[in-house]
């Protein structure tokens, strides 16, 4: 082919490039994983031996970016163990359970999630542990609620953690008991971590594994039309496993890892500067282990979220509770300086208001010290003092928010029950962010929610309504964002907070050939269908990832879901839980 010829041209459609100095277009050029070329430009260059992708007329547009998932743990999910929604009860929980538990080995660990957070009281009791012992058949096994903070392990696993009746809550955590003072299995945030220490001492996760889990977290991701992604707590194994997928060719996506600096819920090792001293290491063309994420607080039923006022004084906290950090303000500043000398980004968990202050006040010195470059984001952030909306303009902070997270359903009712009803109902102020000046970012915190579907983030943010339908209401409606505003938290925006706008988010000369190919045009819909949006095609870098109709790759459910008796993987990504 000649060489001022494209490789593959994309014509007959609507293609919103979503670059400001070009807007719609008719037609892309394609060279080398790259645009060459958009528009009549593009036309020029096409030669007899180029290659023709032909829309139909079809809507495509740049692929989306995920500023906040798992993508490993959801691969793991959904490879290897029980995943269920967490909108299940007790009984059918247990009935789930006990179908997949029975066709594992006797030594097995049943390993799986998510229970409801709303299912905490009820679970903590000798009787359920009980009933949870029978179901697993006297494997050892642990489950996550549906923030991932917390666990519900059986005695086995208990034994196994060396847990007993008279084991110290650890730093950070609680092992909860019953009135008789009895563990009752259910260990809350880092209550969790001796179990996950066993479960990886005595059942490992190989690197392939690992690898296995990240590239099905990827396929996953791009049947839902995500082209690039951030994790928000990636370990040293996994972002070797990164490394090695790129380089042998197969990350096919841009991922952004956040090296965790603490970890109270996973049981990572090593954390902090042990894993920063391997980061370049496991830099790839694809791979930039860029950020570090810090956990600041917990999550508001739990309790653990750190908030200026009190929690509700009769739901089980105690008189005067707010939370409160894992962190002193001077051991942040220290992680945050430290850090901004190297140019290391950060990622910051704060479900609270009083951790969202807590960072903003120490990126204000960082700031000042003259730190102008690195990114901060500000995870979740569902609660935001009214005094503290304009300072994240002020201070170039991101929002990283995961409307699944707070858009009416189990999580904003189990929210419910420990704030008074004045604060519960103002979360995410995302109108007023905007209106200041904010940067907004879009994350699904995947597989916390149970699906990565931005366009149901999308509808969220626009309408502030559940998108399923399954719970009703409209959650503050004064702080809904238009279409065009929400798309971009999911685009451009996001490709900016992630430090990506160089390769990707738009659809322009020089940057990756990442696009997506969509059932409706957003813009020629009403809103109400927008939550209905699929892709048709993913392309990454030129290269067709998934293809709807041939089933590129194929998309099937999980083992653990058919073994749990649940139906398609379509169905099972509807639901949505708290947050990491």
């Amino acid at each position: 082919m000649p060489q001022d010829m494209a490789e593959l041209m994309v014509v007959n459609g609507v293609i919103d490039t979503l670059d400001e100095a070009r807007g719609r277009v008719d037609a892309l050029a394609i060279s080398d994983g790259r645009i060459v070329a958009v528009g009549t430009d593009a036309e020029r260059l096409r030669g007899p031996e180029t290659r023709v992708l032909d829309l139909n007329g079809a809507y495509a547009m740049p692929g989306l970016l995920d500023v906040h998932n798992h993508h490993m743990i959801a691969g793991q999910m959904d490879l290897f163990e029980l995943d269920v929604p967490p909108t299940l009860g007790v009984d059918e929980l247990l009935d789930a359970i006990a179908a997949y538990a029975q066709d594992l080995p006797a030594d097995a660990w049943v390993v799986g999630g998510s229970w409801g957070s709303g299912l905490l009281k009820q679970i903590n009791t000798a009787g359920l542990l009980a009933r949870l012992d029978a179901a697993t058949g006297g494997r050892p096994a642990v489950f996550k609620d549906d923030s991932k903070h917390n666990r519900w392990a059986n005695s086995r696993a208990l034994e196994l953690a060396g847990i007993d009746d008279t084991t110290a809550d650890p730093d950070g955590g609680q092992i909860l008991r019953d009135a008789k003072g009895r563990a009752t299995g259910v260990l809350i945030e880092a209550g969790g971590i001796m179990v996950e220490q066993a479960l990886a001492r005595l059942q490992p996760t190989s690197t392939d594994d690992l690898a296995r889990a990240a590239a099905r977290g990827i396929e996953i991701l791009h049947s839902h039309g995500v082209t690039a992604f951030q994790d928000a707590a990636a370990s040293l194994q996994l972002m070797q496993a990164l490394k090695s997928l790129d380089d042998a060719g197969g990350l096919e996506a841009w991922v952004v890892s956040s090296m965790p600096a603490n970890d109270f819920i996973f049981g990572m090792a090593p954390l902090g500067e042990g894993i920063i001293a391997h980061r370049e290491e496991t830099r790839s063309p694809h791979h930039r282990p860029d950020f570090i994420k810090i956990f600041l607080d917990g999550v508001p039923p739990a309790g653990t979220a750190a908030f200026i006022e009190p929690y509700l004084a009769d739901v089980g906290f105690g008189d005067c509770h707010c939370g409160g950090t894992t962190m002193d303000p001077s051991d942040l500043e220290g992680w945050l300086r430290r850090t901004a000398e190297r140019g290391i980004s950060a990622k910051i968990h704060c479900t609270g208001d009083a951790s969202v202050r807590l960072v903003l006040d120490t990126v204000e010195g960082i700031r000042a010290a003259g730190h102008r470059d690195v990114k901060y984001h500000i995870a979740h952030g569902q609660f935001v003092h009214p005094d503290d909306i304009a300072r994240f303009a002020e201070l170039d902070v991101t929002a990283d928010i995961s409307p699944s997270l707070w858009f009416p359903g189990v999580i904003s009712e189990a929210i419910a029950t420990v704030l008074p009803p004045e604060r519960a109902s103002r979360m995410q102020p995302n109108r007023s962010l905007l209106d200041a000046g904010a940067r907004l970012a879009g994350g699904s915190d995947w597989p916390v929610s149970v699906s990565p579907n931005a366009w149901e983030g999308i509808y969220g943010l626009v309408t502030r309504q559940d998108p399923t339908g399954e719970f009703p209401g409209t959650l503050w409606p004064e702080q809904a964002i238009t279409l065009d505003e929400a798309i971009r938290t999911y685009t451009t925006s996001a490709a900016e907070a992630m430090g990506v706008d160089d390769v990707t988010g738009s659809l322009a000369p020089g940057k990756s050939a990442d696009f997506i190919v969509l059932s409706d045009d957003p813009h020629a819909i009403d809103i109400d269908r927008v939550r209905h949006i699929t892709a048709r095609q993913t392309w990454f870098a030129g290269r067709k990832v998934f293809d709807a109709e041939t089933g590129l790759p194929a998309i099937p459910p999980s083992p653990a879901a058919a073994a749990a008796g649940h139906p398609t993987f379509a169905r099972r990504c509807r639901g949505r839980a708290s947050h990491l």
